[in-house]
């Protein structure tokens, strides 16, 4: 696989550090926007616009632009987005839920965010395994590392209206389904002949780690 060289210059550090800093005030304002219920309303609604904006940044700092990359960003979306399709409309893969409205506009009953978020997911977590040999064990931690990112998300979900449960219970094959379709996207993934590491990528998985734990605490 052809490997790209860093960038060095000035310009560039300083556009990565912008970006850093950047992805810690979202989350930081995020996180105290939603802890406060007179303010809560506004900034679900911008739930969208956040997920766009750390796609963009992604994007920004991605290396691996070749024929590889596209295919692995539309199997992310659709097999993500279709999952979901299956789990609304079926109660198979994830269990029974609906969605509510804090993800915008959706198609066929999912938000169309979605894709986008299983995409994000997906990389930041594979580019965190990126060197880890094996593609069948890089993708099983990918997997198992989106698997508990859904656990610390789910609460905090559920809370904001993002999406309801049956019962108000979240069966353990949400969490069962989660893996193995994240195992697939994560074997895409390994296989995809493209540039792997992105420089933002941990510290935003790391962001959106604290972000949903400390949600956990003030929204729960």
């Amino acid at each position: 696989m052809h490997q790209v060289v860093p960038e060095r210059g000035s310009g560039y550090t300083l556009r990565l550090t912008i970006a850093r800093i950047v992805i810690l005030v979202l989350h930081g304002v995020g996180i105290l926007g939603l802890s406060l219920p007179e303010y809560q309303d506004w900034f679900l609604a911008l739930t969208p616009v956040q997920l766009l904006s750390s796609l963009l940044i992604i994007l920004l700092f991605h290396r691996g632009w070749n024929d590889s990359f596209p295919i692995f960003a539309a199997a992310a979306f659709w097999i993500g987005f279709g999952a979901e399709l299956i789990g609304i409309h079926t109660g198979y893969l994830f269990g029974d839920y609906v969605y509510g409205p804090t993800l915008g506009p959706k198609l066929w009953d999912v938000p169309i965010i979605i894709g986008v978020n299983w995409f994000i997911l997906a990389y930041l977590t594979g580019s965190v395994f990126r060197k880890v040999p094996n593609d069948y064990y890089a993708a099983f931690l990918g997997a198992l590392a989106m698997t508990a990112l859904d656990y610390i998300i789910e609460p905090v979900a559920v809370a904001l209206d993002f999406w309801y449960w049956k019962f108000d219970v979240i069966p353990v094959e949400n969490y069962l389904g989660w893996f193995g379709v994240s195992f697939v996207v994560h074997l895409i993934f390994r296989k995809a002949k493209f540039e792997k590491f992105n420089p933002i990528a941990l510290l935003l998985l790391l962001t959106l780690i604290v972000f949903f734990t400390v949600l956990n605490f003030t929204v729960v």
